[in-house]
């Protein structure tokens, strides 16, 4: 059985809902253990359609993805998108030299692009706050290794029938 694929406007709204669910689970209360745990599923998501739906989602989305998320993780504005929109170039800047990705390619570049957002705000943070989170360190390994987990759930969207 042949699927139809989905039009722009189905698209972009499926981007959109991808990105508050990812906002909710950022924002989820948890105990503080728990949340030493938590993956950076607004980060990976944006990360997911940088890949897959560069028509979409570009460096602009990234800045606005990170402003939300420096409002939403109470960090200061601007240091969370000035990381995102560096990501995104590395991510666009990847993806012209990758034609097919297939999960163990996407896995690579979203690992890259993991490690260099966590990287920038560390730098970031550390030049104007004087201070580094070594507890995201869990965090973004959470994130490399869940990242499978947001490519299956959203993947089966992009496909092309």
């Amino acid at each position: 059985m042949m699927k139809t694929p989905l039009s722009p406007f189905q698209s972009l709204m499926l981007v959109i809902a991808s990105f508050v669910v990812a906002s909710v689970i950022n924002i989820y209360p948890m105990g503080l253990e728990a949340s030493l745990l938590r993956p950076m599923a607004l980060i990976m998501v944006l990360i997911f359609w940088l890949i897959f739906k560069p028509k979409y989602v570009g460096v602009v989305t990234a800045f606005t993805i990170g402003i939300i998320s420096d409002l939403l993780l109470d960090t200061r504005l601007g240091q969370q998108a000035f990381a995102a929109v560096i990501m995104a170039f590395c991510v666009r800047f990847l993806g012209q030299y990758i034609k097919e990705l297939n999960l163990s390619m996407a896995w690579g570049v979203a690992t890259i692009a993991l490690i260099v957002f966590q990287v920038i705000l560390w730098s970031v943070q550390y030049l104007t706050q004087n201070i580094f989170f070594a507890n995201a360190l869990f965090s973004l390994l959470i994130s490399i290794v869940t990242w499978p987990l947001v490519f299956l759930s959203l993947h089966r969207f992009i496909r092309k029938y």
